[in-house]
């Protein structure tokens, strides 16, 4: 299995610290607002990442962030005139009721940051006696003790400082960053060796992740925006203080989302939140839509897009009521083309968790599958359907409940049987309409009427 890590910009094989256990950390989000599409994107990317790792004998242990305190949350909070910790806490909750309705269920612990003050205090201590100094404002990062500031991102950090103005004149340089911000008035403050204050955005992420896995661990993730400068913030400070680089062994960062071409803001009228876009789409099909680029790539929020996202689902989901129809003793059986379908989403898979080319080879199976779908034996669908139910451990798209229909469409389909077996297609068409009115829809086959709901 190859992993495209930022840190080197390419492709190494995935060799865990430990044997097959993998420790894995990803940068939660912000809890000042409802969750948006982009990071439903995010999220559930990585939760296909993880899913996957398991299916292929990995243990892993899945870490999130939840930054409770931040200049954002307080902003909000002052807005609405509510208390900065009950207003995160609030969408905190909100976030984790959209990450359940996305199917989001890979990650085993959720780490509020301000339940780690003591974590985030002694990491603060330990960079002083490193060269992190305090200001009237604040504690800040020295740069100048770490000369790999700027590995990850690729980037010419001393460029960067020429062009960087910054109002505090106790700084020592610009591009230094605040490890603790200074008690304000109105704001949510701790105790600490500094005075009263809170953390700054970077120390929250290294402080629970060395808490969970010590210095070092094997993957960190994220969004491309968080490279610079949080991710070399994070790398910055684990690293003066082990000593024992590198803090996570690869970094995988995904790509950026886009509504209708443009970046989503609030100010172009084009923010859509998790729940706004649940009120359109079924969750698989936001799954779906998410999964059918590749996790580093760009991908565009459209109603077109997500109308593509849902066809392509829904002959997915014709294809398995299909087989779930199928009670036909003797048949053909799809031995072959399971063997290597399966070899092929795993290729894919393997390559970077090239999801979209996975999704693409069990399409490849739905189309070979349904030239011999007349044949097929009860048994061979059986195998088929455990092939999906299989993958779908990892994408989670896929539903294999059967639905019934109530007394009364149950009625209607019988009536409409009888109407065409007196040749009266007048009503039997009559019929087929109310039906997609109720959001039922007939397929006439040579074994008799099929349905399934709009």
């Amino acid at each position: 299995m190859k992993v495209y890590n930022t840190l080197s910009r390419n492709k190494e094989e995935l060799k865990p610290i430990k044997g097959k256990h993998v420790n894995m950390f990803v940068c939660g989000p912000t809890v000042y607002d409802f969750s948006h599409i982009g990071h439903a994107k995010s999220y559930v990317q990585f939760d296909v990442v993880v899913k996957y790792l398991r299916w292929k004998g990995y243990d892993v242990f899945y870490l999130q962030n939840i930054t409770d305190i931040d200049d954002k949350i307080i902003d909000r909070a002052n807005e609405l005139k509510v208390d900065p910790l009950k207003l995160a806490k609030q969408y905190e909750e909100e976030y984790y009721e959209d990450m359940t309705s996305l199917k989001v269920s890979a990650v085993n612990k959720y780490a509020r940051a301000t339940d780690y003050i003591p974590e985030i205090i002694n990491q603060v201590k330990r960079l002083i006696e490193k060269g992190a100094y305090e200001t009237s404002d604040g504690v800040y990062y020295d740069l100048s003790k770490f000369t790999e500031y700027g590995k990850l991102s690729h980037q010419n950090i001393e460029e960067l400082k020429k062009h960087r103005v910054d109002p505090n004149p106790e700084k020592k340089s610009p591009g230094d960053f605040v490890l603790w911000k200074k008690a304000k008035p109105g704001e949510p403050t701790w105790e600490s060796p500094w005075g009263l204050g809170r953390p700054g955005w970077h120390i929250e992420d290294t402080a629970i992740t060395e808490k969970f896995f010590t210095s070092n661990y094997d993957i960190h993730g994220g969004g491309m925006d968080l490279i610079f400068p949080h991710h070399e913030a994070e790398i910055a400070q684990m690293e003066l203080i082990s000593g024992k680089p590198p803090l996570a062994k690869y970094w995988l960062h995904n790509g950026f989302l886009r509504v209708n071409g443009e970046k989503m803001s609030k100010s172009l009228g084009n923010f859509t939140t998790i729940r706004d876009a649940l009120k359109k789409y079924k969750p698989e099909v936001l799954r779906y839509f998410f999964l059918s680029v590749h996790y580093r790539g760009p991908i565009d929020y459209t109603p077109v897009s997500l109308d593509h996202a849902q066809n392509s689902l829904q002959r997915f989901q014709d294809f398995i009521l299909k087989l779930q129809n199928i009670d036909r003793k003797d048949g053909e059986a799809a031995t072959d083309l399971l063997v290597d379908a399966k070899q092929d989403f795993i290729d894919a898979m393997d390559d970077d968790f090239d999801v979209s080319r996975g999704l693409a080879s069990i399409f490849e199976l739905v189309k070979e599958c349904n030239k011999l779908i007349d044949d097929l034996s009860q048994e061979g669908a059986r195998e088929i359907l455990d092939f999906l139910e299989d993958v779908n451990k990892v994408l989670d798209v896929f539903s294999f409940e059967k639905e019934f229909l109530s007394e009364d469409i149950q009625k209607l389909v019988d009536e409409r049987e009888l109407a065409r077996k007196k040749k009266d297609f007048k009503k039997a068409d009559e019929i087929r309409e109310r039906l997609k009115l109720l959001e039922v829809v007939l397929e006439d086959t040579p074994e008799g009427v099929r349905w399934k709901k709009a």
